[in-house]
């Protein structure tokens, strides 16, 4: 990537348009993680399970910094309050 490009790339991450499409992204993740839960679950696979609720608590951990930096942004959408 060039270094107009990859100024470009930055720029995006720290818009509302990029924050957004990071939670979609870190949403969409989360319907990976629910699935390894069930599965480890149904195989009684303790250590699984744990990975399991580790990750789903790195997915709302991002999704809260990622609110955060929304509200930062001044993002006025009536569903952020």
């Amino acid at each position: 990537m060039s270094g107009s490009a990859l100024s470009k790339a930055k720029g995006f991450k720290k818009s509302k348009s990029g924050t957004y499409l990071s939670i979609g992204t870190t949403a969409f993740g989360a319907i990976s993680v629910i699935k390894q839960a069930k599965k480890a679950r149904t195989e009684n696979d303790t250590l699984k399970l744990v990975d399991a609720v580790v990750s789903a608590a790195a997915i709302v951990t991002g999704l809260a910094i990622l609110y955060r930096e929304l509200k930062r942004l001044g993002d006025d959408d009536v569903l952020l309050g």
